[in-house]
């Protein structure tokens, strides 16, 4: 990973969107503080497209969608998109799933997350379950003592061996059917509600990350950025980012934005 300040000028101008996760790359010690508040806002106020891509619920995504600088959301790490519309003031909501599948998966997935939460000691089921449309999100640090690692990695086992996706963030293990993800649903967002060709246009977006889960997309974009806590997780994370910066979580989230700033003034 290269340092930040090595992201060439030129291609910092040509940037026109900024895709990012939200738990450790916008959070704190899992707030959103001022600073990265303000940071996608002064991006939306310079003309570029703003789009967390994270593993949080419904629920919370359709809370960002409305009331967040924000011009969309891809969540559950990849199971759906949701944009606000505020010309006509409705939500817009794209799933993999169709609902019926939706309900007969969530009861799948319940019977699955008691049995990991019985014979993993330490995990409990995520406070955030209830909002959930299409995945188990099995809490390892988050409301709970952190977990060692043998246990996340037990957590991860169990969940594959009940043909489940699974994918580890900083705070959770997520597990669904199917194999979509968040790469696939940000480029169904960005050619179906903005007309943009992701695959031939990559070089003009940046992904912000921190974590394991990111590494499709730490991969997928020439200028993906890791916040500084991506090292953290050393050679858990199969493809680094480009670049990373100086700051941690939040703080780094900023300094991203400074510097794609500062180059659009320039």
């Amino acid at each position: 990973m290269k340092s930040l300040a090595e992201f060439p000028p030129e291609a910092r101008r040509a940037i026109r969107g900024v895709l990012c996760d939200i738990d450790d790359t916008l959070s704190t010690e899992g707030r959103i503080t001022a600073e990265a508040y303000s940071a996608m806002q002064r991006l939306r106020d310079a003309g570029l497209l703003v789009i967390p891509v994270t593993g949080r619920p419904a629920g919370w995504c359709d809370h960002i969608a409305r009331m967040w600088p924000v011009d969309g959301v891809v969540g559950e790490n990849g199971a759906f998109y949701f944009r606000y519309d505020t010309a006509s003031h409705k939500m817009q909501r794209r799933f993999v799933h169709d609902a019926a599948t939706r309900t007969a998966n969530r009861e799948r997935l319940a019977l699955i997350g008691h049995e990991i939460i019985a014979t993993v000691p330490g995990a409990a089921i995520a406070a955030d379950q209830q909002y959930r449309e299409t995945d188990l999100a099995i809490d390892f640090c988050e409301d709970v003592p952190p977990l060692p690692q043998s246990a996340v990695d037990e957590i991860a086992a169990r969940m594959a061996q009940h043909g489940l996706t699974a994918k580890v963030s900083s705070i959770h293990v997520n597990g669904w059917f199917g194999e979509y993800d968040k790469l696939g649903m940000s480029k169904m967002l960005l050619r179906e509600a903005f007309g943009v060709d992701l695959d031939a246009t990559r070089a003009h977006y940046v992904f912000a990350g921190d974590s394991p889960n990111d590494a499709p997309m730490f991969g997928y974009f020439p200028h993906a950025v890791g916040v500084a806590n991506v090292a953290d997780f050393g050679a858990r994370v199969a493809q680094l980012p480009a670049y990373i910066t100086r700051a941690r979580c939040g703080a780094g989230f900023a300094e991203l934005a400074e510097c794609l700033l500062k180059a659009k003034m320039g």
